[in-house]
């Protein structure tokens, strides 16, 4: 039975692939064990890498460093192709509001912690960072600081990163109760009413000035007989579209632009919704008209189109002339989960979804020009993403010497692959490069590279976490850990309930996404029963995480240079 004890207490390429995938499998399942609604997810595969650890069960250690940085890689790569499309425009509108609260959390959570520093002065800089980061639920700011660390001091990073990943395991746990308690605490002290919100947010619904707007009219407006579809779109100077139009005689046809419009015509526009008293002033009164019962007879239809066709990536809905090409109207846009309004500036993206309405032959003639082969979209566009990796590992190597700093400054595995990602994520289409993935895709390599990321670090620190957690410094950290948690989201809830008056469920998702935390957003999502948290997640995660990731790695790169 030699082979068996070789496999389990060996030093073999098995040995190791069977460590961690018992580590990583055991995590996973235990991370969906809910305690009072909530679980921690893959973050459990840290807590099993530390029993591991703490079991003796070793790793050869520049195996364990490989699998480290490249689960790091994988995961930070892929956080950023996932935020890179929202990233810029989460600066625009009520999103610099959401995200002016997440910095005020980020940077309340820098001063709380410097100021544990200098009042306590039981604790390092490098261990402040780890506790820090497990405070906020931020693994990619642990990455980057320890990436940092690397650079900075060389082989002497090894024990103080164990230390700092040590800092992370203790305040995460409190870190997490902290974020949903900042919550509960908030509903309290303004008595709120979960129901009157969710009610309110259906108000601001139903009168959304983003969604297409569809509404039939009757021509009825003398000044506009007689006129073609182009001359409207002169006297209308907004974003719309005619997608059909029926004519007195009861013919329906798929109107171009010199289509003449007549007296008592009968058209379906989409237009934006807060354009709408503009065409009720313009054209003429609602009518009630079911076109799809109409129309279906005649051979028009309404199809969803795939685009998954790789010229047509960047490609403005303008230029491809769909009108005069395919006798077709493009009337809505659906890209990741939003609805868009068929502009013709709009630049379309490998994976958007087109409501094309024509006669079924023009549509269909269309769809195979864009590809619509959704299985298409299922294979995985390796060439961008590891492209992209070499691009950012270059970036993330180039040394920046900054004033006071004894050593060049770098970005990293963590922080190179990073930018380069957003930057993909948002410009690739430019360069021709096919940035859409799967969400299964996408998670996967996401949730993947997390996992061997925790389990690396989990393994490394296990050896020292019980003695250091059971001592007088491990239960201060946990101390500083919720600390750094609680006072800045408790400062900034007033804030957000106070002062800007922002929705419960908008403030959950805010404080979710400010701290990365999902657990948190499943928590929210559960109690507004609603979209709204997940909305306002979205909006603050991409900057709070890149300057998560950024001031970790700075605090390590100017406090130890």
């Amino acid at each position: 039975m030699s082979w068996l004890t070789e496999l389990f207490i060996g030093n073999s390429v098995a040995h190791t692939i069977l460590v961690y995938a018992i580590v990583i499998a055991i995590g996973v399942m235990l991370g969906n064990v809910k305690i009072f609604g909530i679980s921690l997810g893959a973050t459990f595969v840290l807590f099993c890498g530390i029993l591991a650890g703490h079991l003796g069960i070793d790793v050869d250690p520049a195996t364990l460093k490989f699998i480290q940085e490249f689960g790091l890689i994988l995961f930070i790569f892929s956080i950023g192709l996932q935020v890179g499309p929202s990233f810029f425009s989460s600066f625009k509108n009520e999103g610099i509001q959401l995200n002016g609260i997440a910095m005020l959390i980020v940077g309340l959570n820098v001063v709380v912690a410097f100021a544990i520093y200098f009042i306590a002065g039981n604790i390092s800089i490098t261990d402040l960072v780890g506790v820090m980061s497990g405070a906020v639920t931020n693994t990619p700011g642990l990455g980057a600081a320890q990436q940092a660390l690397i650079e900075t001091v060389g082989d002497r990073a090894g024990d103080l990163n164990e230390s700092m990943s040590l800092g992370y395991a203790a305040a995460y746990p409190l870190g997490v109760v902290g974020i949903i308690l900042s919550m509960v605490l908030l509903k309290a002290i303004f008595k709120i009413n979960v129901d009157k919100e969710v009610e309110d947010i259906e108000r601001e619904k139903e009168a959304s000035q983003l969604k297409p707007h569809v509404i039939t009219y009757q021509v009825t407006n003398k000044l506009i007989y007689d006129i073609p579809v182009t001359r409207l779109h002169a006297i209308i100077d907004h974003n719309f579209t005619i997608s059909r139009m029926k004519r007195e005689d009861g013919t329906v046809e798929i109107p171009q632009g010199e289509t003449i419009i007549r007296k008592d015509d009968v058209l379906r526009i989409v237009m934006s919704a807060h354009d709408q008293d503009i065409f009720d002033a313009i054209i003429g009164p609602h009518v009630d008209f079911d076109w799809q019962l109409e129309t279906e007879p005649k051979g028009i239809v309404s199809k969803r189109i795939v685009i998954t066709q790789g010229a047509l990536n960047g490609r403005k809905i303008g230029s491809i002339r769909l009108h005069e090409g395919y006798k077709v109207n493009v009337t809505r846009v659906y890209r990741a989960g939003v609805e868009l309004l068929a502009s013709p500036n709009l630049s379309l993206q490998i994976g958007d979804r087109l409501t094309v309405v024509g006669r079924e032959e023009d549509v269909d003639r269309l769809g195979k020009r864009m590809g619509n082969s959704y299985k298409r979209l299922d294979h995985p566009n390796l060439f961008t993403m590891f492209i992209g990796i070499v691009m950012g590992i270059i970036v993330g190597s180039i040394p920046i010497m900054l004033p006071g700093m004894s050593v060049p400054m770098k970005l990293g595995l963590a922080g190179g692959p990073l930018i380069v990602a957003i930057l993909i994520g948002r410009y690739g289409y430019k360069a021709k490069l096919v940035t859409y993935t799967s969400n299964a895709a996408s998670l996967m390599l996401r949730e993947l590279g997390l996992c061997l990321f925790l389990a690396s670090v989990g393994i490394a620190a296990g050896g020292r976490f019980v003695e250091t957690i059971l001592s007088a410094n491990g239960l201060t950290w946990v101390l500083y850990g919720f600390l750094i948690t609680i006072i800045p989201l408790m400062i900034a809830v007033i804030v957000a309930r106070s002062k800007l008056r922002l929705n419960y469920c908008t403030i959950m998702g805010l404080v979710a996404g400010a701290t990365t935390d999902p657990p948190a957003l499943g928590y929210a999502n559960t109690t507004a029963g609603n979209d709204t948290p997940a909305v306002a997640y979205a909006t603050v995660y991409p900057l709070t995480m890149f300057m998560r990731v950024l001031i970790a790695e700075l605090i390590i790169i100017f406090a130890v240079a």
